[in-house]
């Protein structure tokens, strides 16, 4: 099983706390983000756990852990994005000479094999052209080269949640937002790709495409997967044989994980995050987060554990 901490919010940035106490207690509670009256009880026993994938944009609070995980022999990768966008864009997120610092910090530590270099997404607009995404690429590569060896790229989906935000900020910034889009045309992706790949590879880095439609093969850009058994079984000598998860759309290629995050919760709230609709909803769900209870949202009580655990006929 491998546990994905977490599509939907950045946990090593802001939940770490809970989610060693959940180490600790050897199993979490797995809420329906839709449906709440949906819940399992899941192991997180280093036994029952293949992998565990971190998804964030500043895991530094979460860097006195990675000790006790080792020591309870867990595996785990990380899934690092690091942009170099306007305020305008990521307004909560720290300084870019921090965020390089950390990500070397974290490579020195388990290896650069272990950090994923995530650059999405590729947002156009009247601050950031394919020229600048071109010089910043550049400028990161050269910082990064020596602390990971892949890269992952895509494109802004304009859908859902991340839709309705970037109008709302459109409205709100007119000079800056109006024009906010993915590439267009397949020229100016495939001239984008292409001279990304030229960069990519000169800095000694693989470059692949997260859930992208587009067959950029022709560029040497593959389409990707970010919860990867291949890259698992390579790094810690497994032969895992998970397939695609049925859940994610069809260009998305990542294997079947149980995600331990709730939507709504993570307090970078960049303009562009599918995940987080508001800064209202993620202040109202922050109140129901509870360091000690089963779920990362909601007080849980012992009753829940024990008429789950007999039911499912575990623990």
């Amino acid at each position: 099983m491998i546990i994905s901490a977490s599509r939907r919010t950045d946990i090593p940035a802001f939940y770490g706390e809970w989610f060693m106490n959940r180490i600790k207690a050897g199993y979490f509670l797995r809420v329906n983000p839709v449906n709440r009256k949906q819940q399992k009880l899941i192991s997180l026993f280093p036994e029952d756990v293949d992998c565990f994938v971190f998804w964030s944009k500043d895991p530094s609070p979460f860097l006195k852990n990675l000790e006790e995980l080792d020591e309870r022999a867990f595996k785990y990768y990380f899934q690092y994005t690091l942009n170099d966008y306007p305020l305008i864009f990521e307004p909560r997120l720290p300084d870019l000479l921090a965020r390089t610092e950390t990500f070397k910090r974290l490579s020195n530590k388990i290896g650069p094999a272990r950090v994923i270099w995530r650059y999405d997404p590729i947002i156009i607009s009247n601050q950031t052209s394919i020229e600048f995404h071109l010089r910043r690429f550049a400028k990161l590569a050269s910082i990064l080269g020596h602390y990971t060896h892949r890269v992952t790229i895509s494109f802004l989906d304009m859908y859902g949640k991340a839709n309705a935000k970037l109008n709302k900020f459109k409205e709100l910034n007119k000079l800056v937002g109006e024009n906010i889009t993915a590439p267009e045309s397949k020229e100016k992706i495939d001239f984008l790709v292409r001279e990304l790949n030229l960069i990519a590879r000169g800095a000694g880095l693989e470059i692949q495409t997260c859930a992208e439609i587009a067959d950029l093969d022709k560029h040497g850009v593959k389409h990707g997967k970010c919860i990867d058994p291949e890259l698992i079984n390579k790094v810690f000598g497994l032969s895992l044989n998970i397939k695609k998860d049925p859940a994610q759309r069809p260009e998305c290629l990542c294997a079947i994980a149980v995600d331990m995050g709730f939507y709504d919760t993570c307090r970078f709230n960049c303009t562009y995050c599918y995940a987080t609709i508001s800064d209202k909803a993620v202040q109202n769900n922050i109140l129901k987060h509870n360091p000690k209870s089963p779920s990362m949202l909601g007080n849980y009580d012992s009753k829940i554990y024990v008429k789950l655990a007999r039911q499912q006929k575990i623990f």
